[in-house]
This record gives structure tokens, sequence and C-alpha cells, in this order.
């Protein structure tokens, strides 16, 4: 029990650190621009202390959720002083807006590229695509026949075609075999050579069934659950993960919507499964159990994850979302290049009064969305497998 919620006071204190190093590359971004930061506090709720440097009030609050960063002018309804006016973010130019409102989300793939790094160099990168590699681990006999041995085959060759089918994975070997039947042209590739041996495939009665399929005797090599690299090599696989965990986490924020049957199913106690939605609450079970087993590998891959998965979220077209803000910015300024192109001139920022509505509409579906995920992790979580 102990190690479980080390893990968990673990994992909420790099969430809340990464959150707030989201709301730092806001900040950070805003100041290099010469903009007026009025507050950055780290927390939500009471405040437990605050100190002032320069223009900036910096501080931290009792509730270890998120944080914020208040930038004079971010929208037209924001209230100006005087020495406000002229920095105020609204009338910056688009690409500065830009960069303010992106470097939250860039801060996530950062901190987890940073964190996938280190798992490169240390415990190894996860294999995410276990098919296996078409590699012999060893080749038997089939009854009192070694097709496999017999025609040549070796463990470490790699069948790159049989019967004249490429099978780049080993089911594609599987597949194009139980087809065959009698001698057989295998290409292989051993070392630096590319070898074509003829297998007399055998034919056998598949396991359970009357049907008949040709067999060779070979096993594959499993993969590896986690590889590591040097330290040159692991900024390429690095690079390469990161694309494939953002790819993955933004397929799941698509097939959210779908999902969300099969979530409240789980709530009135159907089984779980692994691809439902969870939330913060539930990251944060899933960190506690792998810190109780030892699993901290596995810990840093949720941490990563979760911080791509909020990388994309943010990026949503949404207010109040830094997405949403990206898509006034760059409304604006499509509007306003039609405009000059047509020979009028530019008009004011975009009248937020108008777009408070569906705002609040969004902030109550999400609440209510983030309420489901939140009952469906205490009722009926996801577990480690």
């Amino acid at each position: 029990m102990l190690a479980y919620l080390t893990g968990v006071v673990l994992f909420v204190v790099g969430l809340c650190l990464s959150l707030s190093i989201h709301e730092a590359g806001h900040l950070l971004t805003a100041r290099a621009f010469g903009l007026r930061v009025r507050r950055f506090f780290v927390g939500r709720g009471p405040t437990v202390f605050s100190f002032r440097r320069g223009h900036t009030e910096y501080g931290l609050k009792a509730l270890p959720i998120g944080g914020f960063c208040e930038i004079a002018g971010m929208t037209t309804l924001d209230d100006l002083t005087p020495d406000e006016n002229a920095r105020a973010m609204w009338r910056q130019p688009w690409w500065k807006r830009t960069a303010v409102m992106a470097a939250g989300p860039l801060t996530h793939v950062l901190l987890a590229a940073a964190i996938l790094y280190a798992m490169a160099v240390s415990t190894g990168l996860p294999n995410l695509n276990p098919a296996t590699e078409p590699v012999l681990s060893a080749t038997s006999c089939v009854g009192a026949v070694c097709p496999a041995a017999d025609a040549g085959l070796r463990p470490g060759d790699r069948i790159t075609a049989v019967a004249g089918t490429t099978t780049p994975l080993w089911a594609d070997v599987l597949t194009a075999v139980r087809a065959a039947g009698g001698p057989t042209a295998v290409t292989v590739r051993r070392g630096a050579e590319t070898l074509t041996l003829t297998v007399d495939v055998a034919r056998v009665t598949h396991p359970g069934t009357t049907r008949e399929v040709g067999m060779i005797g070979a096993t594959a090599t499993p993969p590896p659950a986690y590889q590591k690299f040097g330290p040159g090599e692991a900024a390429g696989a690095t690079v390469t993960f990161t694309g494939e965990l953002l790819h993955r986490a933004t397929t799941q924020l698509i097939a959210f919507p779908q999902r969300i049957p099969a979530l409240l199913a789980t709530i009135g106690g159907a089984e779980r499964t692994a691809d439902t939605p969870i939330s913060m609450v539930g990251a944060t079970r899933l960190g506690g159990e792998a810190a109780e087993r030892g699993l901290w590998e596995v810990f840093l891959l949720l941490m990563a994850s979760l911080n791509l998965f909020m990388a994309v979220f943010n990026l949503l077209p949404l207010l109040p979302l830094d997405g949403g803000h990206l898509m006034v910015i760059w409304y604006e300024r499509l509007r306003d290049t039609v405009r000059r192109l047509r020979g009028r001139p530019a008009v004011g920022p975009i009248d937020f009064t108008r777009l408070y509505p569906v705002t609040m509409t969004l902030v109550l579906i999400g609440g209510a969305i983030m309420l489901l995920t939140i009952t469906a992790d205490v009722v009926n979580p996801v577990r480690l497998s």
C-alpha cells in the first residue's frame, strides 16, 4: 500500500509540474515579446503564498491542480490599466499571439520527449508494434520431416519472401506458408547475403480442424519488450516514438465520442476495457499501480503519454482552450488578409461577447465529460494487466 500511495503522490506531483510548465511556456514567451504578465500561479484555490517581481505576481495555490498565467489583454473583454494598454496581447501581431498560445502545448511535447529520451538511454523504449519480424529463432520437424532445416534455413535468417510474395511480418510468412505445398521458393536475408532456398513445404492438418495447411517447422524470434539506445541514436528514436504517441493520442481523441456509450456501460457494471477513456484520476491510479509493482518504465511512459495527450487536447479549436484562442487569431488574420486583397481596410478584433454563449456551453459539456470519466475511474477503474 505504501508503494502504491507513493506512486500516486509522485504522479500527482508530476502532473502538477506538467501543467505548471505549460503555463510557464505562456509566461516566458509573453515576457520575451514584452507583454505584461499580471499573475503566474502554480495550483488552484486559496493562495498559500505569493510575491511580486516587477509587474508580475508569482505564487502557490493550495490545490495541486494545474496553474494559470494571466496576460494583460488576452481578449478585448479584459480591463486594462493605462500602462497595459499598449502592451495588450490582442493588440500584438498575429505571429506573436500565435507563439504565446502555442508555447503551452509545445511544452508538453518537449517534456514528454525529455522523459522518453531518458527512457531510451536507461530502461529502453517499449515496442509499440509487437508484430514479430520474420526472423527465425529455431527450426524443428513436422513429424519425421524437417522442411526448414533440410532446406538449409538457420536461426537468425530473416524470411523476406515466400513463393514470390513479400513477407515483412511473421504473420505474412504464416499466411504464405499455409497456402503453399511441396517445393517452394523461400527468400531469406542472412547477414549481408540474400539467398533463395527451396523448401519442401509439408501439408498437415491444422489443429482442431480438418483443414490442411502448409508448415515448414520454424518459429520466429519474439520482439524485445524494450529497446535501449546510445545517447546519439536515442535522439532519433525519441523523435520517432514521440511522433507515434502523438498520432495515437490524436486518434484516441477523435474516437472519444463513439466510446462514450461504452464508458456509460462500465459505470453500470460492464467490463472496463483498456481503450475506454480515462480521467486524470484513472491515470493517477495506474501510476500508483505501476509504482507498486516496481514498473517505473510504465510510470514514466504514462506520464509522457499523458503530456502528449494534453498537448493534442489543448490544441482543439475550442474556447477556452489554447486551440480556441489560436482559432480566433488565425480567423482574424485570414479575414483581414481577404479584406486587404479586396482593397478594404482591416477591422478590429473579434467580439468575444458573441463567443461567450458557445464558450460556456463547451465548458459545461467538458465538465460533464470530466465527471463521467472520473466516475468510471472510481467505480470501475482501468487496471494494469
